[in-house]
């Protein structure tokens, strides 16, 4: 029996698709049309030999067979560029110094220094977990090359990469109550914090008292309390533990929130081979876990 080979540019439209939700999206990001992206993904479905979508009300989704499909697919179109950029780019040499948020230290840093370091070993990079204000003054004072940081104020060189939704977190083992003769319970980084900033405001215009009832300088405390149901606390919808979870806000009748802009910030214009090619590592991961969980981020 013959081994099928799947084709490449198949695999990429059938990932674009399902991360951007839609095919005539994929259509554009891969410059084909509509059409001949239906006709990859049959295709695809021929060389499968089994149905990997199922109708879902007036769209499609993936059956069991094109979840496990759409997992390899991934790995092969990342392995593809990854390969792509290793061979252009094996004399690259340098030092790159990377700072981010915590919310990214477990989602993004270990796939993207990984995949970095595998194409370009002769680059060295030290990478710093830290909060907004320590990133943007490193970024001005030339200690870091680059930063992904919430907001882009008093920045000079930046790319924006998503503008997110806050929400407002809470224990995913425990339904959320609040008394409303009672202040709600925030927990909170210490100030300042831009997430703090935006629950409060949204708070005082609906006319909800609250009070800080948590404190921590670290994202791992705030997980911690929110979990134990100490209060709730604002973030985005990336790197959540199972532990808690993003709330309904018809369901718990907290205000809506804001967007918040991400952005990469680079210390100068025009940075190094090295620099540039994990900015477009990180930008293009990022935007990847964005697009694929916009219906969490909605």
């Amino acid at each position: 029996m013959s081994q099928t080979t799947f084709d490449l540019a198949v695999l990429r439209s059938f990932v674009a698709g399902m991360d951007l939700g839609s095919f005539a999206k994929a259509a554009d990001r891969v410059g084909r049309s509509t059409s001949a992206i239906s006709a990859q993904i049959r295709k695809l479905e021929e060389q499968a030999g089994i149905e990997l979508f199922r109708k879902s009300g007036r769209g499609l989704a993936l059956t069991d067979a094109g979840e496990v499909m759409l997992g390899y697919a991934r790995r092969l179109v990342e392995l593809n560029d990854e390969a792509a950029v290793a061979v252009r780019g094996v004399d690259l040499e340098g030092w790159i110094r990377l700072g981010l948020q915590e919310d990214f230290g477990e989602a993004v840093l270990p796939d993207v220094l990984g995949r970095f370091a595998r194409a370009h070993p002769k680059v060295r990079i030290e990478a710093r977990v830290a909060r907004n204000t320590e990133l943007l003054e490193r970024i001005e004072t030339g200690q870091l090359d680059l930063a992904l940081v919430w907001g882009s104020a008093g920045a000079k060189e930046f790319e924006p990469i998503a503008a997110p939704r806050m929400r407002w977190i809470g224990p995913s083992t425990m339904p959320f109550q609040h008394d409303a003769n009672e202040p709600l319970p925030l927990i909170a980084f210490d100030r300042p914090c831009v997430f703090h900033s935006a629950a409060a405001a949204a708070l005082d215009r609906a006319g909800i008292k609250w009070r800080v009832a948590f404190t921590s300088p670290s994202l791992a405390g705030l997980w911690a309390a929110a979990a134990a149901g100490l209060g709730v606390t604002v973030r985005t919808c990336y790197g959540l533990p199972s532990t808690v979870r993003a709330l309904d806000e018809s369901e718990s009748g907290l205000p809506p929130l804001p967007s918040i802009p991400l952005a990469l910030h680079r210390a100068s214009a025009g940075g190094s081979a090295p620099v540039e090619r994990l900015a477009s590592l990180v930008i293009d991961s990022v935007r990847e876990a964005h697009a694929s969980a916009q219906p969490a981020f909605a």
